[in-house]
């Protein structure tokens, strides 16, 4: 892509989950939809002032009517902000799957990564088969009688396969028994009508590292999860309440430190391993892989997250700011990544081959 591409304005269409969802949403939860609105127009005035044209579009479940507005508006760029409230991710691949379908450029990470990354289970899985470091114990139980078919070494923290954002994650998440364990997998099996993902829980530092870039990443300023004021009783892990609810201990004491203060040598196979774990899912254009400590202090990857959170002056975006790079300028470099051919994804048009070339494809007749 030349630079005066890199320059030129884009149509911009934000799209995002406009589904208010069943579940009454309570003032204190920065996890909510008024929240998420609020994250919106900001991306929208921040991409404006990058000189691209922005146009915001929810999807409430109607796929159909999605597509026939999408189509209307045409877009250079679909900026891909939609994920799902409903329990177990049932549409944020095929949303995906549906614009690159269309023809469109997408950001972030293409289907099949996005679809990964929400199911912990199979992600481990790659993971271990591509060497990449995990807590040991990483095990998918889909009934409570499968706890008897391994021995266990405890605490081990139990988690929902399928969630994200810490949903399922709370004070009794790490457990120290076998009792304790079945419990927990058993109320996971019930809330969320989902297998149950078992690790041992590891005792050392806990860093979030924010990668960027289409073919050629970049390592962001890393961040450590500060659990040092919490208070007894409370564990140290990054629940939904720690991450969300602005009135309890867990939101109260738990900060990130940004840049973290690490050893060169640490850094390294911090961000070695992190880049190793996002291209192993097939991420592409940002993402976050969260990464803890072991006994020994060798890094294990807790998860990799191909739609991180993009609020700004948190998260991916203040290790950006530490980085030199601007909230617009953030949002610019992910518009930019989509734009690049994307390795190993096949793209299949739905109607461009009637109505016009598929985007980036040559026109009828090149060679």
């Amino acid at each position: 892509m030349n630079s005066a591409t890199d320059r030129r304005p884009l149509k911009v269409v934000i799209i995002y989950n406009g589904d208010d969802g069943s579940t009454p949403e309570v003032p204190e939860d920065r996890g909510s939809t008024a929240d998420l609105r609020q994250m919106i127009r900001e991306m929208a005035r921040a991409l404006r002032a990058c000189g691209h044209e922005v146009t915001v579009l929810a999807q409430k479940r109607d796929l159909m009517s999605f597509q026939r507005r999408l189509r209307r508006l045409d877009p250079d760029v679909v900026f891909n902000q939609y994920e799902d409230v409903v329990r177990g991710a049932l549409y944020e691949m095929r949303v995906a799957a549906l614009i690159q379908m269309m023809g469109y450029p997408i950001t972030g990470s293409p289907p099949l990564a996005l679809g990964l990354y929400r199911y912990k289970g199979m992600a481990s899985s790659l993971h271990q088969g591509a060497n990449i470091p995990l807590p040991a114990q990483t095990r998918l139980l889909e009934r409570v009688r499968d706890v008897d078919g391994f021995s266990w070494e405890f605490p081990v923290i139990v988690q929902p396969s399928q969630e994200h954002a810490g949903i399922g994650l709370d004070r009794d998440s790490i457990v120290r028994s076998r009792t304790a364990l079945k419990r927990k997998v058993s109320e996971c099996l019930r809330t969320y009508s989902q297998p149950a993902l078992v690790q041992s829980f590891l005792p050392g530092r806990e860093f979030n590292v924010s990668v960027i870039g289409g073919s050629r990443l970049r390592v962001l300023p890393l961040a450590e999860v500060d659990y040092s004021r919490l208070p007894p009783g409370i564990p140290p892990i990054m629940s939904y309440a720690a991450k969300f609810m602005e009135n309890t201990p867990e939101y109260q004491h738990t900060s990130v430190i940004c840049p973290a203060i690490v050893e060169p040598d640490l850094a390294r196979e911090l961000s070695t391993t992190a880049l190793r774990a996002f291209r192993a899912v097939g991420g592409w254009g940002y993402g976050r892989v969260d990464i803890r400590l072991d006994a020994d202090g060798r890094p294990c990857v807790l998860e990799v997250n191909c739609n991180p959170c993009l609020e700004e002056g948190v998260a991916l975006a203040r290790s950006a700011e530490r980085a030199g790079i601007s909230y617009p300028r953030l949002l610019n470099l992910i518009v930019r990544a989509a734009l690049e051919r994307q390795p190993h994804d096949v793209m299949v048009p739905m109607y461009t081959a009637i109505t016009r070339p598929l985007r980036g494809a040559p026109e009828p007749g090149a060679t």
